[in-house]
């Protein structure tokens, strides 16, 4: 019997400045520059077990940023300076820019402090993009 480790890819990462709308499983090491809380609601005590969290991040790497967007859990783990993987993460359209996002298909997680520094003035979403029905001929 084949061991199903072996179907397992080593995973590929990204760089901030290779994202392009309509992406996703992206994996990359990014630094947290800022971090802002832009939905709170539901109280820990009140009669809802969900509470909802969303927080805008900027975060980046070495080629660019661009904003994560943070819900619930990950909102912890999203603080200033921290340096986290994103493992499996999409690029959402919002307003016709691109946000970071990784949804229950991914993860997460804290990791060692990065030695890059972070390029702080190529913000990818900053550039807008129009949204262009391609008609295939």
């Amino acid at each position: 019997m084949a061991e199903a480790k072996s179907t397992m890819r080593k995973p590929v990462f990204t760089k901030v400045d290779q994202l392009r709308p309509g992406t996703s499983g992206h994996n990359l090491t990014v630094k947290v520059v800022s971090a802002k809380t832009v939905l709170q609601k539901g109280r820990p005590d009140g009669p809802q077990v969900r509470q909802m969290r969303i927080s805008e991040c900027l975060v980046g790497d070495e080629t660019g940023t661009i904003v994560f967007t943070a819900r619930n859990e990950q909102v912890e783990l999203m603080q200033t300076d921290a340096t986290v993987i994103l493992r499996n993460a999409k690029i959402d359209m919002f307003k016709g820019s691109m946000r970071l996002a990784v949804d229950k298909w991914g993860r997460v997680e804290l990791t060692e402090p990065a030695s890059f520094a972070v390029k702080e003035d190529n913000n990818l979403s900053l550039v807008e993009y129009e949204l262009v029905n391609v008609v295939e001929e």
